[in-house]
């Protein structure tokens, strides 16, 4: 994936996650945001930390309760 795609993807989420940023983080939201707005590829240490803010934030859940609702019955398997 391009670094420019990755980019876009990553503040997206972030800007999904605006409300669970405090100031400082939001604050960096917002230059994130003039930059990608110009087109601008950020540098190592820029996506550096936009992932680690995306990180930070998104939440992980866990998919494994999901799997009892989804599996094929047996007799629809036998069949």
């Amino acid at each position: 994936m391009s670094l420019l795609r990755e980019q876009r993807k990553l503040l997206e989420q972030l800007g999904k996650l605006r409300r669970k940023l405090d100031p400082k983080e939001l604050e960096e939201l917002k230059m994130f945001e003039k930059r990608n707005k110009d087109e601008e590829e950020f540098d190592s240490l820029t996506m550096k930390r936009l992932r680690d803010l995306v990180a930070k934030h998104e939440v992980k859940r866990d998919k494994s309760a999901f799997n009892a609702l989804f599996k094929p019955r047996q007799d629809e398997i036998n069949e």
